[in-house]
């Protein structure tokens, strides 16, 4: 078992246990948080990018998993959607994760920076959108909606990753109606189980930093606690402007990514 701590200065690890305190905080508001935590961990000496990338999931489901129990005690969101939704999530993510493997990720950011713009502009210009849960589907309806959801995220999370707590926030508050906190509760508690499919691929293979990834989902409990509290008491206004935020980032990034794989 490879640790991951043996050749790393005392100067990179406190960065890592910072930058997992921030990406806890910023995935427990509104997702995004692997935009902080997967560029400081591959400054980790040799790490291969699929071990940051698998390591990196390993401290987020200790960070995901925190903030949706925490949800869960003060939203009570409704569990009938999310475990199912959830289910779906977890079998697309280990698709997802299989895929990885084998197709590069470069194949997919223009389509992914496409749809982050359609999306800001979207949340942007609709500014009552997400402030109450008024629900657009009922019935079976709803639950096929939900499950398609999570299918489709998952399989993204699996592949690629950042902005996946953004997506179901945004799905679930523009497909679905939801508030944009009763979302957020339900995204954690499938975002949880994305984490879960990719580390049932990548754990077996051997592609996890144990130690590293301890250390990561230390500090990713702490910030999901952190922000998921933040979030409930702040309500639904101040998720909305953190998810343009953190939508924004993430366009830079991969919008960034694209031009460099493409243009550079």
């Amino acid at each position: 078992m490879v640790s991951g701590l043996e050749s790393i200065e005392l100067s990179t690890v406190i960065l890592i246990i910072v930058a997992g305190l921030a990406a806890g905080w910023v995935d427990a508001v509104v997702g995004g948080g692997g935009l902080i935590q997967l560029p400081v961990m591959l400054l980790v000496p040799g790490i291969s990018p699929v071990q940051a990338l698998a390591t990196n999931k390993m401290g987020s489901i200790f960070g995901t998993t925190t903030s949706a129990v925490t949800y869960y005690r003060r939203v009570r969101p409704d569990l009938r959607t999310a475990l199912p939704m959830a289910g779906v999530a977890l079998a697309g993510s280990y698709g997802g994760a299989v895929l990885a493997a084998t197709l590069p990720a470069s194949v997919f950011k223009p389509i992914i920076v496409a749809a982050l713009v359609a999306v800001a502009l979207f949340t942007a210009f609709q500014p009552g959108i997400g402030e109450l849960t008024k629900l657009r589907h009922a019935g079976h309806r709803h639950y096929v909606v939900a499950c398609l959801i999570g299918g489709v995220i998952g399989f993204y999370d699996g592949l690629i990753g950042p902005g996946t707590g953004s997506f179901l926030i945004i799905a679930l508050v523009s497909a679905m109606g939801y508030a944009f906190l009763e979302a957020s509760a339900k995204a954690k508690i499938v975002n949880v189980a994305t984490n879960a499919g990719a580390l049932l691929f990548f754990v077996p293979h051997g592609a996890v930093l144990w130690g590293l990834g301890l250390v990561l989902g230390a500090a990713n409990m702490a910030g999901g606690y952190l922000g998921a509290r933040t979030a409930v008491k702040q309500g639904s206004k101040f998720i909305r402007v953190v998810f343009l935020v953190v939508v924004g980032a993430l366009i830079i990034k991969l919008g960034s990514d694209v031009w460099q794989d493409n243009f550079a």
